[in-house]
């Protein structure tokens, strides 16, 4: 499966413990990480002014994503009406890296998944659609 992680979870996975930590491991040992310039660019700014997190630090973890399936920011955003503009730029950037969901915790941008080209997913949809996956039938 192709996951694309919004911001959120990635500032998440990076600075805390638990359930985003878990699933950004999970998607780089068993699935394929999609990450989008637009993101690369909010993620490092979170982490250095909201997370306080080291210069060193953040150029490790940006140089750690770009190895994933890197997407350029699209020419245009699909115009889905979502109230945040940037979040209009993540959902185009996972459509255009061919991602098959896209996990956020922003409840603006989950509240747009009955109009967007793919599954939004908050972690915990992701992580219970994955062990789902893996159960035998």
């Amino acid at each position: 499966m192709r996951v694309f992680f919004d911001t959120n979870v990635l500032v998440s996975a990076f600075a805390t413990r638990g359930l985003c930590a878990d699933l950004f491991s999970c998607v780089l040992l068993e699935h394929e990480l999609v990450v989008g310039d637009v993101v690369l660019v909010e993620l490092r700014r979170a982490l250095r002014d909201r997370i306080k997190m080291p210069r060193r630090l953040i150029e490790e973890i940006d140089d750690l994503l770009r190895e994933a399936v890197l997407v350029p920011k699209p020419k245009q955003h699909l115009n889905l009406g979502i109230s945040d503009a940037d979040d209009e730029w993540i959902v185009a950037s996972a459509v255009a890296g061919h991602a098959d969901a896209l996990v956020t915790g922003d409840s603006a941008l989950l509240a747009a998944a009955s109009r967007a080209p793919l599954p939004l997913l908050n972690p915990r949809g992701l992580w219970n659609l994955l062990r789902e996956t893996q159960r035998p039938k």
